[in-house]
């Protein structure tokens, strides 16, 4: 049995706008790619994106399917006070998924997009008092990531201007002894800042388990390269990549379409 379709009486495609369906594919896509690169914990995390048209609902996944199940028809529809408004699953939704990205749509229009994950990786460098270094090209693209001290499991909604506080402006957000979050204006971009995170974070965990001392590039090359990186900079980092990507899921497999 499909379990992203169980309860679905007629193709959810005809009961919802193009844009919004538009964006479940692109959701599901993005679902699919953190499963086929290694960025999932089972049926933990949680990815959300804004419903176009909308400043209060966004999309996010039933809790209690694989990544690698998603499908755009899958995806549940929720507001930013967590009320369900459309769900053709016989799933809920994750409660600290609604906790995290409630609060980071609600305080930033231009964040259309955001993913959290438990990576090793990630994780390992929430846990590193020294935080993200800039080793490498692919760290120095975030310089300016931002640190949420931990509090817990996160349910509780008064850490959600807190955590809204530590992520500011910017595009990334590293999540003490926790994780990682990322925000985008596209799911695209969203897919590619994580992607390019979680890479800083492979790197760092490399190089300092290698035991020797560390040459740092100066703080110009640094900041240069930061310039040229960052939203902002010469192109939207992932919007490129993201035709190539959707074209790798229909090799293996396109029922992230369905």
């Amino acid at each position: 049995m499909n379990p992203s379709a169980i309860r679905i009486t007629q193709p959810v495609r005809s009961q919802v706008s193009a844009g919004e369906w538009a964006t479940r594919v692109d959701l599901a896509a993005c679902y699919r790619l953190m499963a086929e690169y290694g960025m999932t914990e089972m049926v933990a995390n949680h990815i959300s994106a804004r419903v176009p048209g909308t400043e209060n609902q966004f999309l996010l996944n039933p809790y209690g399917m694989l990544y690698e199940e998603m499908t755009a028809s899958s995806m549940i529809r929720v507001d930013l006070d967590g009320n369900v408004l459309f769900n053709a699953t016989d799933y809920g939704i994750n409660p600290a998924g609604w906790v995290i990205h409630s609060c980071v749509h609600r305080a930033r229009p231009d964040a259309h997009a955001a993913i959290h994950t438990h990576t090793l990786a990630g994780m390992a460098v929430s846990a590193m008092k020294c935080g993200l270094l800039p080793i490498a090209q692919s760290s120095m693209r975030f310089v300016d990531v931002g640190y949420h001290d931990y509090e817990g499991i996160a349910l509780r909604t008064d850490e959600q201007q807190r955590l809204v506080a530590s992520l500011g402006g910017r595009e990334a957000l590293i999540l003490r002894n926790h994780g990682l979050l990322t925000v985008a204006p596209t799911i695209a971009e969203c897919f590619n800042n994580i992607y390019r995170l979680e890479r800083a974070c492979q790197l760092q965990v490399t190089v300092l388990a290698c035991n020797t001392e560390l040459q740092y590039a100066s703080p110009d090359a640094v900041r240069y390269t930061n310039e040229m990186l960052k939203p902002g900079g010469p192109r939207r980092r992932g919007l490129l990549e993201w035709p190539a990507l959707l074209r790798k899921l229909d090799r293996i497999d396109p029922s992230f379409r369905d």
